[in-house]
């Protein structure tokens, strides 16, 4: 391996630093070559996160915390910032499905009265490089094969698991991508993390490491597995429709702020390495605080102009917010804003106004494609005086940035510390960490995905490389993936952490779609009093017949039907309200409403029965009706289905 210029390389999973755990340095030709060729390899569309949505909103600080960090955004109770956030895929194009298992990212960008603060986040606690020098190579591993193109929007294929199986490193955020987290139910129930570590800085110059994390006030949710893939072949646009949907009835999505906080003083108190983008700093130790709640509130004018053009950049910080030396943040540090010059066409990109800050800015720089102000001063350097040294620097004392003193020490190399070469304890924890179900559906992914792949060996070296993590887990895929069995056993740790699961997250009945199925001659007095219900608490009622229109009850009430068994599908729906009634073709209305509860059964969502709609669904010995209420002879019906819905999943239904 070389460079362009043809010199050997010695070392391509490592940026250079100064010493072991020290800062990157701008002498690593390698990596600038490496790096700058990766984000100039497609035009115009995003090298990564190509598929997103986005809206804006406000930050509401709930506690001051100039104990830790002087930013201004964080000084005052009460205290509001506008932002805009763009969510994103990691695989697909800009084309591809909203609801493919991936990897989600979140960007945030606050408009504060010291400039624009880029804050990045992705879905999960843990990422799946170590380096920046391994993003390229993920990237292109995960992406699709560059002979065919294909898959979009997967990782169900040869050499995504290659890569994961020759790269250990890999294996943990893998494991949260095969979880259940990995099919997301919508951006309004998404949880995310900042993976690096920051620093906040304080007035007194006092520095704190920082991770951060967004909670979502609805709670973490996915879909299944089938729901995922039918999805996106039903509705592509899933998560967008629900996130614009929700802003225009008034459901703003809303996420507190958390941090985590370390020490200066205690950087290596832990068993891992805290600047490991590999490894999550576990709640139960290292708790997170909540210091604010961030509320979408307005949609997009235009999806170009706003989501497509939004450019994001970790580099972005304000006074009081500085940077690790996490060699993941290195990195990225460099690679967001060439990239950006490269996808927007010019250095000028930031005077967009999406990207502008609300704040005045001032500097020497000039010219470039698409410049938007027209200079009217006579110089463009500095220092001068025929424009009395204007723009001037600011000092530290009066707001101006100054970067921490952090301590660097040892010589310039490519090595790392050896903590974050253990790369099974911590996935060994996530698993520990999951229920029984959550398991489960863990292992149908891994059965599909490495199932996928064409190469026994490289379906081979993936089991071989699980049964670190759990043996039996690692044995049953074998088993499906028509491999051997590995050998040896799983990291001896019994460590379990109940932040890990989903199963305790908050759940709620407000915004989830309810699919009233409904033909004519209906019970106008029985719908009408669930109806009202279920609107009472923040339910989205869809009305769904055997065509638009109308329907009527025996009594001569109208409903206006919202959806038809074709324009809609049991799959975009959260909860079924099974009323029945008379059509003009009536085996064909009776057949989907059958579709309509098998699908909505097989994936464990709750049904309510109307007293009129009974017939549709009798228990069979092989079910036992978990998340099914019936309306009759039940005067708590309205009740009890309410509080099936807030429950989501009945994972106990047989």
């Amino acid at each position: 391996m070389t460079t362009n210029n043809s010199i050997k390389i010695s070392d391509d999973e490592r940026i250079l630093t100064a010493g072991k755990r020290g800062p990157g340095l701008l002498e690593d030709f390698h990596y600038f070559e490496k790096m700058t060729s990766f984000v100039h390899e497609e035009i115009p569309e995003r090298k990564v996160h190509a598929r997103g949505y986005g809206a804006h909103g406000v930050f509401e600080c709930y506690k001051s915390m100039k104990q830790f960090t002087k930013a201004g955004f964080l000084q005052e109770a009460g205290k509001k910032t506008p932002l805009f956030v763009r969510f994103s895929t990691v695989q697909g194009s800009k084309g591809s499905k909203d609801t493919a298992r991936d990897l989600r990212c979140l960007g945030v960008k606050f408009y504060t009265d010291e400039g624009n603060y880029d804050m990045t986040m992705i879905g999960f606690p843990v990422l799946i490089n170590q380096d920046a020098m391994k993003f390229p190579d993920i990237i292109h591993a995960y992406q699709p094969e560059p002979r065919t193109g294909m898959p979009q929007a997967s990782g169900a294929h040869d050499t995504f698991w290659d890569y994961v199986a020759n790269n250990p490193e890999a294996l943990h955020m893998t494991l949260w991508v095969m979880s259940d987290r990995g099919i997301l139910r919508s951006y309004r129930m998404m949880e995310s993390w900042s993976v690096n570590t920051y620093l906040f800085v304080n007035e007194a110059g006092t520095a704190t490491f920082v991770r951060f994390a967004w909670k979502p006030v609805l709670g973490s949710h996915p879909l299944t597995m089938d729901e995922a893939q039918k999805i996106g072949g039903i509705d592509p646009d899933y998560h967008r429709r629900d996130l614009r949907e929700a802003i225009d009835r008034g459901a703003f999505a809303e996420y507190e702020l958390g941090v985590q906080l370390i020490p200066m003083e205690d950087e290596h108190k832990f068993d891992f390495d805290i600047l490991d983008s590999t490894k999550f700093w576990p709640e139960e130790i290292i708790p997170v605080q909540i210091i604010g709640k961030m509320t979408l509130n307005r949609n997009v004018d235009n999806e170009f102009a706003e989501i497509e053009q939004a450019a994001f950049n970790p580099a972005n910080v304000v006074p009081g917010i500085d940077f690790s030396t996490d060699p993941v943040l290195q990195g990225r540090l460099i690679a967001y804003k060439i990239a950006q010059y490269h996808r927007l066409g010019s250095k000028n990109y930031e005077d967009l106004p999406i990207n502008r800050p609300v704040c005045p800015f001032h500097n020497n720089q000039r010219k470039g494609f698409m410049r938007y102000n027209i200079d009217v001063d006579e110089t463009s350097y500095h220092n001068n005086s025929l424009e009395n040294n204007t723009p001037y620097t600011t000092p530290p004392e009066d707001g101006g940035y100054a970067h921490y003193p952090l301590k660097v020490e040892g010589e310039v190399t490519r090595k790392r510390s050896v903590k974050v070469d253990d790369y099974f304890t911590q996935p060994r924890i996530f698993w520990n960490s999951l229920t029984v179900i959550e398991k489960q559906h863990m292992i149908e992914a891994l059965n599909y995905q490495i199932g996928s792949v064409k190469s026994e060996s490289v379906r081979q070296q993936c089991v071989d490389m699980l049964v670190n993590v759990d043996k039996e887990m690692a044995t049953i895929v074998a088993d499906n993936i028509g491999v051997k069995r590995p050998e040896g056993n799983n990291v001896p740790v019994s460590t379990s952490y109940p932040s890990l699961s989903q199963s305790s997250t908050p759940k709620y009945a407000y915004s989830m779609r309810v699919g009233v199925l409904i033909g004519n001659g209906f019970n106008a007095k029985e719908v009408a009093e669930t109806i009202r219900e279920l609107e009472k608490y923040g339910v989205w009622v869809v009305i769904v017949s055997e065509m638009l229109g109308t329907v009527i009850a025996s009594d001569g009430t109208i409903l206006v039907v919202d959806e038809s068994f074709i324009t809609t599908s049991p799959y975009l729906l959260d909860s079924l309200y099974i009323v029945g009634g008379e059509s003009g073709n009536q085996p064909s209305f009776d057949y989907n409403i059958a579709d309509y509860i098998q699908v909505a059964y097989k994936n464990y969502k709750p049904i309510g029965v109307a007293a009129t709609g009974q017939d549709y669904l009798q228990k069979a010995a092989n079910m036992n009706m978990a998340g099914v209420v019936f309306a009759k002879d039940n005067p708590n019906f309205e009740n009890e289905f309410i509080h099936a819905i807030a429950h989501m999943r009945f994972w106990d239904r047989k």
